[in-house]
């Protein structure tokens, strides 16, 4: 009689093999980076060093970038305080150039005066009416000096003499000073005068670049002998009307 066939049971774990195969896996990634360390190690590569240079190179980065944050801030201070303080050096320069046409023109209204009610040698034969500066056609650098003389008390004939004009300013950074010749190219060194009555004149100046004008002089000299000039002082402003 024949034996019945024999039955083999074997279990399937899909799970199982799967997790063998991952094991597996990374022990061979593992294995390969020990073996490239131990490389590195043997060729004479030491990470330790490695890291603690590049936590060096980190904590420099992050001092630099910090001095360069406090220069930019230092800079930006200095540049507040340097525009402050070129606006606190305009005010008092506006202000001594308002104070002193104030005298020159009380100086003129005196003068006036006492042309009028005096009758001495020495006084002064021209006074001062108008005084003012306009833009003009000629050029952005160019300006017009509005100027008229008149005598402050009753012609008895012709006067006489010259004008002077000086303007002060700033000319990089420091203190200047243009005169006749500077301020006409060159072209009068004074500018005459002879009037009986009044007498307009508007004479064109340049003014160079870069000079920043401040205050405007005009100085008028009669031809007689003994006799005091003129002189008035105003803040420079351009009237365009």
């Amino acid at each position: 009689m024949a034996e019945p066939p024999k039955v083999v049971i074997r279990t399937y774990a899909p799970a199982r093999r799967w997790l063998v195969v991952g094991v597996l896996g990374v022990s061979a990634v593992l294995g390969a980076y020990l073996l490239f360390e131990l490389g590195r190690s043997r060729a004479g590569f030491d990470n330790l060093a490695a890291i603690r240079a590049r936590a060096e190179l980190r904590e420099q980065l992050a001092q630099r970038d910090a001095t360069i944050r406090e220069l930019r801030r230092m800079a930006a201070d200095y540049e507040t305080l340097k525009a402050a303080q070129d606006r606190e050096r305009s005010e008092v320069a506006r202000t001594i150039g308002e104070l002193q046409a104030e005298v020159a023109q009380q100086r003129q209204q005196l003068q006036f005066y006492q042309g009028i009610v005096v009758k001495d040698a020495n006084k002064a034969d021209v006074a001062i009416q108008q005084l003012r500066v306009t833009p003009s056609p000629s050029g952005a650098d160019r300006f017009k000096l509005r100027l008229m003389l008149v005598q402050p008390a009753r012609p008895d004939g012709t006067v006489a003499g010259t004008v002077t004009v000086s303007v002060e300013g700033q000319q990089a950074g420091a203190a200047a000073k243009l005169d006749t010749s500077a301020l006409t190219g060159g072209k009068s060194r004074e500018l005459p005068y002879s009037f009986r009555y009044f007498e307009s004149m508007d004479p064109e100046i340049v003014i160079p670049a870069g000079f920043r004008p401040e205050r405007l002089t005009v100085e008028v000299r009669s031809r007689r002998r003994g006799v005091e000039p003129v002189v008035q002082t105003i803040v420079w402003s351009v009237e365009t009307g």
